[in-house]
């Protein structure tokens, strides 16, 4: 009797975790923002609907070139050795897009900063 008293409180409990990963990896809203960041210091903020492609260079010697278009970022150009950051593509909104080797993180947010608002 206890046997299975265990067997489905640890049924209950997968499919649980399973339900929460689904809703945990579901896309999120398209973000209005993006921040760029490396060593964890925030070097712009960057509207998703304004057109634009910037390099970033970063302390060690990293490059990238970041591309926005159609309300999406991506990074273009690399000059890591894996090219991971690349291979994500265009994002509007989710998981950060990270390039490891060259300290590189854009991370998305809906809300305009309030520095930004203030100027």
């Amino acid at each position: 009797m206890r046997s299975k008293t265990w067997i489905l409180l640890l049924a209950l409990l997968l499919i649980f975790c399973l339900g929460l990963s689904f809703f945990l990896m579901m896309p999120g809203d398209d973000a209005r923002y993006a921040e760029i960041y490396s060593q964890g210091e925030l070097l712009r903020t960057v509207d998703l609907l304004v057109e634009q492609e910037f390099s970033v260079d970063t302390p060690g010697g990293g490059h990238n070139v970041v591309t926005v278009k159609d309300g999406k970022i991506a990074v273009t150009e690399a000059n890591c050795p894996d090219h991971y950051c690349m291979a994500r593509g265009y994002c509007a909104g989710g998981t950060q897009i990270v390039c490891l080797p060259n300290q590189l993180v854009i991370q998305f947010t809906g809300e305009q900063p309030i520095d930004a608002i203030v100027g």
